[in-house]
């Protein structure tokens, strides 16, 4: 099987101009891997992003800058349960090249606000490329309701 430690290393307070973060982690299917996020301002825009390819066999690993990377927010969907609208399809531009990223399903909502102070959506997505899929993994976004709080 395929399979990735999702371990979060620091966990650090927003800084107070962030409203959230989106981020993934995409096993490619040619044995390679994608990891890629973004700090989200309130008003939606990126505060930074960045990430890392890993090139599969040959075993390149390439940090992303904001110049190699762009989220575009595509298809949205409403939680029937918090009323939560979260951007469940994306654009990724990468190294001019066109990825969409879309749901396994649309209700991946977890809602942490007991425990960790957390609403968020987070599951699992596909990667696509000129209609074929080319990977799968997890996508996280923060921030899409209120603010996270705790963080």
């Amino acid at each position: 099987g395929r399979a990735w430690l999702d371990h979060e290393w620091s966990s650090e307070l927003l800084p107070p101009e962030a409203q959230g973060w989106d981020w993934i982690g995409i096993n490619l299917h040619h044995g390679g891997s994608l990891m890629a996020f973004r700090m989200r301002a309130r008003d939606g825009a990126a505060l930074w992003h960045g990430g890392t390819l890993h090139e599969g066999e040959a075993g390149v690993v390439r940090r992303l800058g904001p110049e190699d990377l762009s989220f575009v927010p595509g298809r949205r969907w409403r939680s029937p349960r918090s009323g939560v609208e979260y951007p469940v399809e994306w654009t990724l531009r990468l190294d001019g090249r066109q990825l969409a990223l879309s749901p396994l399903m649309d209700d991946q909502e977890l809602d942490s606000r007991a425990a960790s102070g957390v609403l968020y959506w987070e599951g699992a997505v596909r990667l696509m490329e000129d209609g074929r899929e080319i990977g799968r993994g997890y996508l996280e976004m923060t921030g899409y309701g209120e603010r996270p709080e705790g963080l």
